[in-house]
């Protein structure tokens, strides 16, 4: 890639020519001009000629694809960098690999006066099981550990943690020597942050937003609130998002709202809205995602359905209050009961203010995987985003993954349906929940597309529109996350193969790579083919990611 360029300037202008434009303006665009941070114009390599001399600089695009820069709708700022800079233990493939990886971190890190780590997941070793407090003591040196699970609802920690908690064993969701839960799982999660430095955090957030923008991603929706970190870390994040280039990072609070005050301070804090993880439940991992049916592998317990946080009432009373202060509610939901007991809520909500007062609103519902057919269709009629991952079917799903263990192949056969909610006009917002499944929006893409069970899957295009404009439908914006005139200049270039429209319909993938069709063209994403590698990064139009020795 070439370019002519004078010294940037905040309103420069910049023309793009000789590549692929992504753009629902003109399906065979090759050129686009960039002029005070927005997209002034899309079309033809010969009109571009006309725009030359009047611009700051030309990049030859050389061939390279031009797409909107995703919108990943679910993150975890902090953790993820922690994730990025600390121990990861998503590789370990058996126990014994993983406590040797702890071992191995120990060691190099004799300064931590607390070791923090993520992504176990017992679910995929030979053992079946986590790691015990006994064999992590003996890993650790007597240090304090934490080790989230790889869904952030349990953990496991040694015994030095727990004496930084000195009434964890009175809570909620103390087991002796299993994974803690509930109240005494957020009670040793506060300990642990509360020892990461300041310095430390800032680090762990600037590496977060790196990858996110090594990846094309020009926004993270970040999930915060008082049970999955802290105020101090939510407030400093947005101030450094705010003072450093780099990849844009909305706010939310998860946190209930009862009054104007309430969600005075909400707004106080930075955030867009009352929503994200306000937990209804937890996670089918870990055993807590609220169900209407007991799960089907808990030996002894043959009546255990999860854990629920909040009932219909408390949703009502949330989305009340927070409609009435012109404040986006939203909750995590998973289970089936849980999502059962969001719409109950919402509808109540809106026999009370008004279906078109709700439906503005756009209030998000985290994760929602167990719907139903009615769910679906309330969703619709309540105007509620899902906000999902598609890389949770690619991790958990099909008829051997997780989900068929903790619900049976039938029930795991229902989960993520993301073609029946398309149908039923539900907007859809891709995420990747990170550090629970890594940032990387092309392999979500695929994830949805290639779903791993059948009839579940949409189409590339669609998909693609989920994880780049959808994100921005979520947060209320209807005029980004594509390249038209008009819109932020949010982009991404990309290194990738032949262009192509796939759909799980063979009649409407044949249709639509008909040049008469003028549908854009997007990488081919079949399973074992490579993804595409992103060359650059453009936020507001300012780059904020270059790859090396490009």
């Amino acid at each position: 890639m070439t370019e002519r360029a004078t010294p940037q300037t905040e309103h420069r202008t910049t023309l793009l020519r000789g590549g692929e434009v992504h753009s629902p303006a003109d399906p065979f665009a090759t050129a686009m001009v960039v002029e005070r941070g927005h997209i002034a114009w899309v079309g033809s390599e010969g009109a571009a000629d006309s725009f030359v001399s009047g611009v700051d600089e030309v990049v030859d695009l050389e061939g390279a694809l031009v797409t909107p820069a995703f919108t990943d709708a679910h993150v975890h700022t902090t953790a993820t960098g922690l994730a990025l800079t600390g121990l990861d233990l998503a590789g370990a493939a058996s126990l014994p690999e993983a406590l040797a990886l702890v071992r191995a971190y120990s060691a190099a890190h004799p300064g931590d006066r607390i070791l923090l780590g993520h992504g176990w997941d017992s679910s995929r070793w030979p053992e079946q099981r986590p790691p015990s407090r006994a064999e992590l003591d003996g890993v650790t040196g007597g240090r304090p550990l934490y080790l989230p699970r790889i869904d952030a609802h349990s953990a496991v920690v040694s015994t030095a943690l727990l004496d930084l908690v000195p009434d964890v064993t009175s809570l909620t969701g103390y087991h002796p020597d299993a994974p803690l839960t509930a109240a005494a799982h957020h009670a040793v999660r506060a300990a642990a942050h509360g020892a990461v430095s300041a310095r430390q955090r800032a680090e762990a957030q600037r590496a977060a937003r790196h990858r996110a923008a090594s990846l094309g991603i020009g926004t993270l929706h970040e999930c915060a609130g008082p049970e999955i970190s802290d105020e101090e870390d939510f407030v400093s994040l947005l101030k450094l998002a705010g003072e450093e280039p780099g990849t844009r990072v909305l706010g939310y609070w998860a946190e209930r709202v009862g009054d104007e005050k309430d969600a005075r301070r909400v707004r106080e804090l930075g955030a867009i809205g009352a929503a994200g993880d306000l937990f209804v439940d937890g996670s089918l991992g870990s055993h807590t995602a609220a169900l209407d049916a007991p799960y089907a592998d808990i030996d002894g317990d043959r009546a255990h359905t999860g854990t629920a946080h909040l009932d219909a009432a408390a949703v009502a009373a949330h989305v009340t209050a927070c409609t009435e202060a012109g404040l986006q509610a939203g909750f995590h939901a998973i289970g089936d009961a849980a999502i059962g007991m969001v719409v109950t809520g919402v509808r109540a909500a809106a026999e009370r203010l008004g279906l078109a007062r709700i439906r503005a609103a756009r209030h998000r519902v985290e994760h929602a995987e167990m719907l139903t057919p009615a769910m679906i269709a309330a969703f619709a009629e309540l105007g509620l985003t899902a906000s999902v991952q598609p890389a949770f079917d690619a991790a958990w799903g099909g008829e051997d993954g997780m989900y068929a263990r903790r619900l049976g192949v039938d029930r795991a056969r229902t989960l993520n349906p993301y073609a029946a909610m398309l149908r039923a006009g539900v907007p859809l917002a891709f995420g990747s929940d990170s550090p629970v499944t890594p940032l990387d929006p092309w392999g979500t893409v695929r994830a949805a597309a290639f779903h791993r069970t059948p009839g579940h899957g949409i189409s590339v295009r669609a998909a693609f529109t989920a994880h780049t404009r959808g994100g921005w439908r979520a947060v209320g914006r209807d005029d980004a996350g594509t390249l038209v005139p008009g819109a932020p200049a949010d982009y991404a270039l990309w290194r990738t193969d032949e262009l192509v429209v796939q759909a799980p319909d063979d009649r409407v993938s044949r249709w639509s790579t008909d040049p008469r069709s003028g549908t854009p063209g997007l990488p081919d994403l079949t399973p074992g083919r490579p993804l595409p590698v992103c060359l650059r990064t453009v936020v507001s139009g300012q780059t904020v990611f270059v790859r090396p020795n490009e």
